[in-house]
């Protein structure tokens, strides 16, 4: 899988703490609660990703505006991540599904004579019609 940009560790912690408009120990504080992981430099130097910013910045919104305490943000924060990987599993799944039945539809359709073999569904279909947009406002105005 390719790398986001978002994963990229850039900032240092005082950098990301400006960013977030809190005190770095903060930033120490949900590292030690294993509610962020920064990267690391060659020199152990905290980097953080804006990935990383944007999980900090939820973290406080659920603190600050929700008052929920750290423990249920680790438990929000689970949730989310195992709601994320079915989402992926699922589309994995429907993608599967749907190769699935477009094979066995042309199998269907090559069986029964309606769909030379060789050709599919794309190479049947003609080729859209180029239409200017001044012929088809003229259309619906009645002008020419």
């Amino acid at each position: 899988m390719l790398r986001d940009d978002r994963d990229i560790p850039l900032y240092m912690i005082g950098i990301a703490a400006q960013m977030l408009s809190i005190h770095p120990q903060t930033l120490r504080l949900y590292e030690r609660e294993g509610l962020v992981n920064p990267g690391r430099s060659e020199g152990n130097t905290r980097l953080y990703s804006q990935r990383d910013v944007e999980r900090v910045k939820f973290i406080l919104h659920l603190t600050r505006d929700m008052g929920i305490n750290l423990a249920g943000v680790e438990v929000i924060l689970k949730m989310r991540e195992q709601m994320e990987e079915m989402q992926r599993e699922m589309a994995g799944i429907i993608d599967y599904i749907r190769g699935y039945i477009r094979e066995e539809f042309k199998k269907e359709m090559i069986k029964q004579g309606k769909m030379p073999e060789g050709m599919d569904e794309q190479s049947r279909r003609k080729p859209a019609k180029k239409v200017s947009r001044l012929k088809v406002e003229a259309k619906k105005t009645g002008r020419r």
